[in-house]
């Protein structure tokens, strides 16, 4: 009789994300993950609902990592002195848009702190025709993620959020050396992209050069989001 197949264990590549209504919803399911998860995503949707006492939640008495989405985007004082505010929560990742004056604002506001700047090159539910509406420059949409993620590297960022099927060209530039890549709009095998337009499996993600993986409906609207989570844990590289 073979052994059982070993149980599955928290992975900091892993970051799932808290889209639920309000902070009680998003404590309830990080008990209930319990340790199978240890780096949480907390989004702009939470932010009215108690996002940052959930972080500090998270943080303080439940030992996890924290992942502020907040995708800010403003004036260059405005963005430093709201990253320096945020930081003061010992965040560990915090997004701006990736225009250099956003990035370079928040890396000062960061400076002497632990919490690390991502800079958002396009979102992943966004595709060429959505550019196009947006008054985007011509040009093939990894062309565009690519110059975005080398400007961001120059301007200061310690990473860059991009989608999984850009994580290798972006890899493979000089300045993306010691940085970090992190992509949402990751669906397990047989799921759903929803209004993900740029999607791919974690493994997939992973093995094309980034650090972590966002994945967050798949698992908290599973009817057992401790099985989906263990289920791709599994499968991890």
């Amino acid at each position: 009789m073979q052994d059982p197949s070993p149980a599955p264990r928290a992975d900091d590549r892993l970051i799932v994300a808290l889209d639920v209504p309000d902070a009680v919803s998003g404590l309830a399911l990080a008990d209930r993950l319990g340790g199978l998860a240890s780096f949480y995503k907390i989004g702009l949707g939470m932010l009215t609902g108690g996002g940052l006492a959930l972080a500090r939640e998270l943080k303080d008495e439940r030992g996890k990592r924290v992942f502020l989405d907040l995708k800010l985007f403003d004036i260059g004082a405005t963005v430093e002195a709201a990253v320096r505010g945020l930081a003061r929560f010992d965040l560990d990742l915090l997004t701006v848009h990736g225009d250099p004056q956003v990035v370079r604002a928040a890396a000062a506001g960061a400076a002497g702190s632990s919490t690390r700047i991502l800079a958002v090159t396009i979102l992943t539910s966004l595709d060429r025709n959505d550019l196009d509406e947006g008054l985007i420059r011509a040009g093939g949409l990894e062309e565009i993620v690519l110059e975005r993620a080398c400007r961001a590297f120059e301007a200061g960022a310690d990473g860059v959020v991009a989608s999984a099927r850009e994580a290798a060209a972006i890899r493979a530039l000089p300045q993306a050396h010691g940085r970090l890549i992190v992509t949402p709009g990751i669906r397990p095998p047989g799921v759903a992209a929803g209004d993900q337009k740029r999607t791919e499996t974690p493994r997939a993600a992973l093995a094309a050069g980034a650090d972590h993986v966002v994945v967050g409906r798949p698992i908290w609207q599973a009817a057992d989001p401790v099985r989906a989570l263990g289920a791709i844990l599994s499968d991890l590289p």
